[in-house]
């Protein structure tokens, strides 16, 4: 492959894009890929770590710095925003906001990702698995959108407006094996902190099934480049912030790996690469 290859990540909202992905971003970066951002939000229902970064007024574009300073510690090259607002965890009244990402139009969400697809023209697009990590409703939706715009985007038919169909050669989902929250949460445990969270999350099925990982890369070389974009992330990774709490032993081990399921194309056979990009010609 003669062109310079690229990787178009999509997630829903600032610091979605540094913990499970960052390093394989970081990564490539560092060898010459094109790395491409979309965040479909500015995160503005997020927590605020300390009262002197910003309020709720604000914090929509205190989070877009934010995002921006991280983009700068991967070495991405471009971050996009849809400007859609927040939705909030589930069951919360920001779900009802007509503003809300996950209450945006499927046709418009979709178009507009299949536009920044047929420009780009990535090698390997990004997004979340179907439950989304962790069952955040933007996080389902930009899943959903972004798979569907990697279909539409291949066909000539669809919105040639938008510009010349191109057939992503890989959409592949982070995911985060079970036993990753699991150990994280027994880690916690041991260390007298409360994990209801952790097991609402595990009820909820928070957690990829064990071995159904196509892809799984060693970014512990990167592991400096994720801790400063999630340093970045101040008013979400504040002093109480549970992955704080845990051991250097166990953030080596969460940092150190990320793991994706190859989505498109469909295979019968799941074996274990150790790059987004092998398999492809080039």
């Amino acid at each position: 492959m003669t062109q310079q290859r690229t990787i178009l990540a999509c997630f829903a909202h600032p610091d979605d894009e540094s913990f499970g992905t960052g390093g394989v971003l970081a990564k490539h970066a560092a060898q010459g890929d094109r790395v491409v951002l979309i965040c479909a939000t500015r995160g503005e229902c997020g927590e605020i770590s300390d009262p002197a970064l910003g309020t709720h007024e604000t914090l929509g574009e205190v989070r877009e710095q934010e995002m921006q300073r991280a983009a700068a510690a991967l070495g991405i090259h471009e971050v996009i925003f849809l400007d859609y607002r927040d939705s909030g965890m589930v069951g919360t009244m920001e779900n009802d906001d007509p503003r809300a990402f996950v209450n945006a139009r499927s046709d418009k969400a979709v178009a507009t990702i299949t536009g920044i697809i047929r420009r780009e023209r990535p090698t390997v697009v990004i997004t979340f698995e179907p439950h989304g990590g962790y069952g955040h409703p933007d996080h389902k939706a930009i899943h959903h959108h972004t798979t569907a715009a990697v279909q539409s985007a291949a066909a000539p038919s669809y919105r040639p407006d938008l510009g010349d169909a191109w057939r992503v050669p890989r959409l592949c989902w982070g995911v985060i094996p079970r036993s990753i929250f699991r150990d994280m949460r027994n880690e916690l445990e041991r260390m007298g902190e409360d994990v209801s969270q952790w097991d609402r999350m595990e009820e909820e099925g928070a957690g990829w099934p064990e071995g159904m990982a196509d892809i799984t890369v060693d970014v512990t070389e990167f592991i400096p480049n994720k801790w400063v974009a999630l340093e970045a992330h101040k008013t979400q990774f504040g002093g109480e912030n549970m992955f704080r709490k845990a051991s250097e032993a166990m953030m080596q081990q969460m940092l150190g790996r990320e793991y994706f399921f190859i989505a498109m194309p469909w295979r019968d056979e799941r074996g274990t690469m150790t790059d987004l990009f092998d398999g492809l010609d080039g």
